[in-house]
């Protein structure tokens, strides 16, 4: 019997338009410090255009909670180089949570610079899709600033639409994941 080359569940190769291959996984515990180490290299607008907020660095408490998600109620992955995880430079992070005690599943999804444009925000948004249809909730949703196009034109071509957010500022996008009831 020939020799399967399979990746694990969630794993996948990805080719870029640029020439270079990315490994797409689930995020792991050794991801912290090369989370960390990548932050800087993150511009201030880029910060606060997916993040909400201004951060100077990435705490050490925040990368060890970003890279480990309870597995019940969060999903996260990253896009890094092909290297065991603790070596491979992260470039991005897709990250979806359960809203406690209701039916929503909250994203978030921050893509460097040097691989943005690639479709790699395109294809991590599928995939937290898919993730959230497993758990069979009623709806995922994220609150994007109003300035950031890309990501609102991302998602109303994936089939999100827009709704007020509490947050001044914010666009809220919605993807309805149960079928209407009527």
């Amino acid at each position: 019997m020939a020799a399967r080359n399979r990746l694990p569940p969630w794993h996948e190769m990805q080719h870029l338009s640029n020439g270079r291959d990315v490994l797409i996984r689930p995020i792991r515990p050794d991801d912290a410090q090369p989370l960390r180490a990548a932050f800087p290299l993150l511009e201030p607008d880029e910060v606060r255009v997916r993040m909400q907020s201004s951060l100077p660095e990435l705490s050490a408490e925040m990368a060890d909670k970003l890279s480990r998600p309870d597995p019940r109620s969060e999903f996260a992955i990253v896009v890094t180089e092909p290297l065991p995880p603790g070596e491979a430079m992260v470039g991005a992070v897709a990250r979806a949570t359960i809203v406690p005690g209701g039916r929503d599943v909250e994203f978030a999804i921050l893509v460097s610079r040097f691989i943005g444009g690639m479709g790699l925000g395109r294809h991590l948004m599928r995939r937290l899709v898919r993730w959230a249809r497993g758990k069979q909730v009623d709806r995922i949703y994220g609150d994007v600033l109003a300035q950031n196009q890309p990501m609102l034109s991302l998602a109303q071509s994936l089939g999100f639409h827009s709704e007020a957010s509490s947050e001044p500022g914010m666009v809220r996008v919605v993807l309805d994941l149960q079928p209407a009831k009527g």
